[in-house]
Order: C-alpha cells, then sequence, then structure tokens
C-alpha cells in the first residue's frame, strides 16, 4: 500500500505561480512512477505530468507543457509540481498518483491516489 498526501494549494491571481508538494509513505518511493492530474467541477479528470522512478523523464499534457514542472526528491520521498503563469483554466482539485509500472496518461492505470488540493486561479 501506498499512502499520498498533496499540500500547496490556494487561491492564486492569474499570472501566478504555486508550487505542489505531495509525500508518499507505505512502499519504495523510488519504485514508483508518480503523476499529477486534475479535475474542475463537471468535467472528466485529466492527466497533466508524470515522472519516471528515476526522475529522468517527465511527460506533460500539451495543455501545461511549457508552464508546469514535475520534479521528485527520493530521499524525502515527496514529488512537486511547480506551476508558473496559471490561469484561471487551470483551476481544479489536483491529485497525486503512483503507480509501479511505465507511466500513462489514463487514471484508471494508477493504483494510488492522494486526497486532492484545491487551485483556484482568479481572473
Amino acid at each position: 500500500q501506498v499512502q499520498l498526501v498533496e499540500s500547496g494549494g490556494g487561491l492564486v491571481q492569474a499570472g501566478g505561480s504555486l508550487r505542489l508538494s505531495c509525500a508518499a509513505s507505505g512502499r519504495t518511493f523510488s519504485t514508483l512512477v508518480m503523476a499529477w492530474f486534475r479535475q474542475a467541477p463537471e468535467k472528466e479528470r485529466e492527466f497533466v505530468a508524470a515522472i519516471s522512478w528515476d526522475g529522468r523523464r517527465t511527460y506533460y499534457a500539451n495543455s501545461v507543457k511549457g508552464r508546469f514542472t514535475i520534479s521528485r526528491d527520493n530521499a524525502k520521498n515527496t514529488v512537486y509540481l511547480q506551476m508558473n503563469s496559471l490561469n484561471p483554466q487551470d483551476t481544479a482539485v489536483y491529485y497525486c498518483a503512483a503507480r509501479t509500472r511505465l507511466y500513462s496518461i489514463y487514471s484508471n492505470d494508477y493504483d494510488y491516489w492522494g486526497q486532492g488540493t484545491q487551485v483556484t486561479v482568479s481572473s
């Protein structure tokens, strides 16, 4: 089992930045592919970014490429999502997810989820 706890969400003005964190416990963190998803009201959960177990490979949704950066610190069992140039369309609950296989953009492929953290971007 893996427990994931997100933090760092909040209210920010358009053009601003936030950094989300996700702390993991319960399984060797360095064996996990980690990802961020988000879900806006009345919308499907969508892939945002993923990172390989060693941090050497990263993947992004087109909508966030160039603005968001995913990273991880295996010594701290933590994955991060640095979000810059935020706009109101980024408003959503952001979820951290983990799986033990190759990265995937599909939420159903992930085995473990955090409770989510709200990000609200005002115009």
